[in-house]
């Protein structure tokens, strides 16, 4: 089963993996608002998101950043995804995506660019790690629509 979770989103509500039963879920997590690969991911999934609702499939962003960053992120960029604030990595956490990085030999924490297709029953049906932007969310979108049928 999927961690559940209640977190602040971009608009100001609150979302819960709870309350989404009964559709599928893409719960994609992201290191920064604003960052090269971060938005080429988010526009991606935004430009799908009606293909996701004929699938019966809800599109949610997580990132450490706060509701409001992500509000600012979603203007900037003509975002129409949902993006759901961890700044207590909690959730992060939990899902396992939160994780040592390294750059430089310099050694930090942060967000594995992660993906979950998680099913109605609120199931994980499919995992993504450390996620090549290209192509990904069209990936995804195959992969929601046969776990649909």
């Amino acid at each position: 089963m999927a961690p559940d979770f209640s977190l602040p989103a971009d608009n100001g509500e609150t979302v819960s993996l709870s309350a989404l039963k009964g559709q599928q879920v893409v719960l994609y997590f992201y290191p920064k608002d604003d960052t090269s690969g971060c938005t080429k991911e988010a526009i991606a999934f935004s430009g799908l998101l009606d293909e996701f609702k004929a699938a019966n499939t809800v599109v949610l962003g997580m990132s450490p950043d706060s509701a409001g960053k992500h509000d600012k992120f979603k203007a900037k960029h003509d975002l129409t995804v949902t993006l759901v604030a961890d700044e207590d990595k909690t959730t992060l956490e939990t899902y396992g995506v939160w994780v040592e990085k390294s750059m430089y030999g310099r050694k930090y924490m942060g967000v594995e660019r992660s993906t979950f297709l998680i099913d109605a029953d609120g199931k994980i049906a499919r995992v993504w790690r450390k996620v090549k932007v290209p192509g990904h969310a069209e990936e995804v979108l195959e992969q929601a629509r046969a776990l649909n049928g």
